[in-house]
C-alpha cells in the first residue's frame, strides 16, 4: 500500500523519543523506502526571518512568514517546504498528490519572501526516512497508525492538537490507546 499523501500517527510507547506523539506527512513511499515530514513539532529556536537572513534572501512587504518545524531526525541542515498544490517551482516540486506538494530548493523560500509562494506552507528542517520495508515493519510492530491527511490538520497553526486531531480522523480517542501490540 502506497502511503504517499497520508499521515503517520505515532503510537504511545513507540520507543523512539524523537517521534513521540509525532504526526508525519508522507511525501513518498515505495518499495525503495519512504520519506516524510513531521508536521506537529515546531522548531522553537528557529525563525523564518532568521533563516532568510542567513541565506541572504530579502523579504518584501508582501512577503509571508511561515512556521519552521523539526521535520525529522535526518539531515537537519536541509529544508523542505510542504505546501498547497497552488505552487510549483520549475520542476523541483514533488507533487505528492493533487492537494500537496513538497519543494526543497531556494526558489520557494524566495517566492514566499516576495509574497508569491503557496497559499499554505510549512518549512521543515530535516526529514524522517525509512529504508526498504522498515516502515512496514514499524507499522506491524504497532509503532504507527495511518490515516488520511486533511489539509486543515496538516497546515494548522495549532501544533499541539494535531496528534489528537489525526487520531480523531480515525475515530480514536487518545485516552483509549494502548502501547501493547496483539494478534487475533
Amino acid at each position: 500500500m502506497d502511503l504517499s499523501g497520508k499521515l503517520l500517527v505515532a503510537m504511545p510507547g513507540m520507543g523512539d523519543p524523537r517521534f513521540e506523539k509525532s504526526v508525519v506527512f508522507m511525501c513518498a513511499h515505495s518499495d525503495d523506502g519512504a520519506m516524510g515530514l513531521i508536521v506537529n513539532k515546531p522548531a522553537a529556536e528557529v525563525r523564518f526571518a532568521d533563516l532568510l537572513d542567513q541565506l541572504g534572501i530579502s523579504r518584501t512587504s508582501e512577503g509571508s512568514d511561515i512556521r519552521v518545524h523539526f521535520g525529522g531526525p535526518a539531515e537537519h541542515g536541509r529544508g523542505f517546504v510542504l505546501h498547497s498544490a497552488d505552487y510549483s517551482a520549475n520542476g523541483s516540486t514533488l507533487q505528492v498528490d493533487d492537494r500537496i506538494g513538497m519543494t526543497g530548493t531556494l526558489d520557494i523560500l524566495e517566492d514566499i519572501a516576495k509574497g508569491i509562494g503557496p497559499s499554505r506552507s510549512i518549512l521543515a528542517l530535516g526529514y524522517a526516512g525509512w529504508g526498504p520495508g522498515q516502515l512496514e515493519d514499524e507499522i506491524l510492530q504497532n509503532g504507527w497508525l495511518t490515516c488520511d491527511a486533511p489539509l486543515d490538520l496538516v497546515f494548522s497553526a495549532d501544533n499541539a492538537s494535531k496528534w489528537e486531531g489525526a487520531l480523531r480522523t480515525l475515530g480514536i480517542d487518545p485516552l483509549t490507546l494502548s502501547a501493547a501490540a496483539g494478534r487475533a
